[in-house]
């Protein structure tokens, strides 16, 4: 789409007002404040949270790939791609975080040679991740990724959000994400997380 085609009902993303009247009034100290959009990329890294570029940039040189919207007199940029990744997320403000992007989208899950992740035990278990044990990680900001099993009777997940790097995360994943899924998939013994929660990376996808 054009730099200049801004008219569209779908925004992509919504900004709360805190964090509208925070992003104006960091455009308006700019040198080229009426001409500039915020752009927002998405960093995507398979089996990572996902991690965000913002910055601002003269509209009219955005590529013609990307989408551009206006939400509240403020130009928002989004590189084509990036929208599957972020559509429906939205961009907050509060005093402790400052901003923070609110997204229900999930990171791809990282490729491990030697598991299976495309056949009907796999699909039950991703059924019940995303209809039971998600919903509820999501009351504490986190969820897991399914990643696949290696037919054996273990499966793989990885945890993010408010799971990644927490002390209880390990315990929320063997007490709680474990007990669901080998009481309810016959030839499911064991899952193992691999997340690296120390340091935010995973040795596994090196």
């Amino acid at each position: 789409m054009s730099p200049l085609a801004t008219n569209s009902a779908d925004t992509i993303i919504d900004i709360t007002p805190e964090a509208l009247q925070t992003l104006l009034t960091l455009r308006d100290e700019e040198p080229e404040k009426e001409r500039l959009g915020l752009r927002i990329e998405v960093l995507v890294t398979p089996g990572e949270d996902f991690q965000y570029d913002l910055g601002f940039e003269v509209v009219t040189q955005a590529a013609f790939s990307d989408e551009v919207r206006t939400i509240d007199g403020l130009k928002v940029i989004i590189p084509q791609t990036s929208i599957e990744h972020i559509h429906g997320a939205t961009l907050d403000w509060n005093e402790r975080q400052q901003l923070i992007m609110r997204n229900p989208n999930k990171p791809p899950a990282p490729m491990i040679e030697g598991l299976t992740s495309d056949d009907e035990m796999s699909a039950t278990i991703e059924a019940i991740i995303g209809t039971e044990i998600n919903p509820s990680l999501a009351a504490h900001g986190g969820f897991v990724t399914y990643v696949g099993h290696d037919g054996e009777g273990t499966a793989y997940l990885t945890m993010g959000g408010g799971c990644h790097g927490c002390s209880m995360s390990k315990v929320t994943m063997l007490e709680g994400v474990q007990t669901t899924l080998v009481e309810q998939i016959a030839g499911l013994e064991h899952v193992r997380d691999v997340t690296d929660h120390a340091t935010g990376a995973n040795p596994y996808y090196k």
